[in-house]
């Protein structure tokens, strides 16, 4: 199932009851006096967060949520029942703006809920009007309208670390072997289309982010779609495959389209990862982590920051051990 990270929808509170006029009726008296109840309140809206990142493809067709109507007043002062309030699941990580307020909600944890809308209040049954001036009151008032607005939701991934790099880098491979997920690989580039998830010993995440080409922040490729998945990952894991022979142009391809992109990926933690250490000889390993070893950042006390690695994931040890360094690095993010 393709995962859908974006829609837009139209919603609207309920609204409130309508107040009535109505008269108590009593024995010998057949206008005893004012009873009619007010409207009930019309129910609100809400989005909430549950850890499902394909919850949204539910609403791929659906354009417009609606809470329930508050009940009208009702004889002998009887207050109509309020609406039910409507909630919207969205996965952990949602983003809900408002197109008409420009109001914004993010949805950072499971179980989190917040009102995107307010339900119209009822309306006031003749009962209310009475008084010693007025005590055959024929007044009452309408529900007041529910708030309605248009908004967009976008998801961004929760996740401790993103694995990045170019389309055949062996993300998915990767992911695969250390977290036992189970993401497509095949030997043509953009075989991921869609993020996938992977956990680790300890419970940290890892995203495998589709592709990225020259251009990417622009829109070319899978173009910024998924970039944004990896703005609240606490490292990114940038995968080179040493298939590659130009090893540092691969390298400065990809951090040139985080820098293009924004939102502070740039300044992340990163980690190299040289990839498919299989494929070339050992003294090929060597040299390419001496290539790229002068790119990792360093702090303002000249301390590097960040470090290479290299795996095969045919290597069972090598896979083991780099994700227990993986482990290590993320307890203390």
């Amino acid at each position: 199932m393709a995962l859908t990270d974006e829609i837009h929808f139209h919603a609207k509170a309920g609204n409130g009851g309508i107040g009535v006029v109505r008269w108590r009726h009593e024995k010998g008296r057949e206008f005893a006096g004012a009873a009619g109840g007010n409207g009930g309140r019309g129910g609100d809206i809400y989005v909430r967060a549950v850890r499902d990142i394909n919850v949204m493809s539910r609403y791929k067709t659906v354009k417009k949520f609606e809470s329930q109507k508050g009940q009208d007043g009702m004889n002998w002062s009887m207050q109509g029942r309020s609406g039910e309030d409507l909630f919207i699941d969205l996965p952990i990580g949602s983003v809900i703006k408002n197109l008409e307020t420009g109001r914004v909600v993010e949805l950072l944890d499971e179980g989190q809920e917040s009102k995107i809308l307010h339900g119209g209040r009822g309306g006031l049954g003749n009962e209310h009007f009475k008084a010693s001036t007025n005590v055959k009151p024929e007044q009452s008032t309408t529900g007041y309208p529910g708030e309605e607005a248009d908004f967009v939701v976008e998801l961004n991934l929760i996740a401790d670390a993103g694995l990045i790099g170019l389309p055949n880098a062996g993300k998915s491979s990767l992911l695969n072997a250390l977290t036992h997920a189970h993401a497509k690989v095949a030997s043509y580039a953009f075989t991921t289309l869609d993020p996938n998830l992977g956990a680790l010993h300890g419970g940290y995440i890892l995203a495998d982010i589709p592709g990225l080409i020259e251009g990417a922040a622009e829109g070319k490729g899978l173009g910024i779609q998924f970039l944004k998945h990896v703005k609240r990952t606490k490292v990114l894991i940038h995968l080179v495959s040493l298939e590659n022979d130009a090893l540092v142009a691969t390298y400065k391809t990809v951090r040139e389209e985080l820098k293009k992109y924004g939102e502070g990926l740039v300044d992340k933690t990163e980690i190299i990862i040289l990839s498919k250490t299989d494929t070339v000889a050992p003294k090929v390993v060597a040299a390419a982590h001496k290539k790229l070893e002068k790119y990792l950042k360093k702090d303002e006390n000249g301390k590097v920051i960040g470090k290479i690695f290299e795996v095969s994931v045919l290597d069972d040890a090598a896979v083991k051990k780099l994700g227990e360094e993986l482990v290590k690095i993320l307890s203390k993010k």
